[in-house]
């Protein structure tokens, strides 16, 4: 099993790690509904699943 040969120090280690970082996800707001979404994903408005500004599936369920 392979082991270092020396200690890897703290600021060659964190230079390492600077590229780790969490991004905000990228959102954008429909034309036809105004529901806020990431872009190139279905979303749901009222039980309506739309994807590219058009209804795909409908919500059937009457209560």
């Amino acid at each position: 099993m392979a082991h270092p040969k020396r200690k890897t120090s703290k600021s060659r280690r964190d230079k390492r790690r600077t590229h780790y970082k969490a991004e905000r996800p990228t959102l954008t707001v429909c034309k036809e509904t105004g529901a806020v979404h990431t872009p190139h994903r279905a979303y749901t408005v009222d039980g309506n699943v739309y994807y590219n500004g058009k209804l795909i599936i409908e919500n059937t369920a009457t209560v």
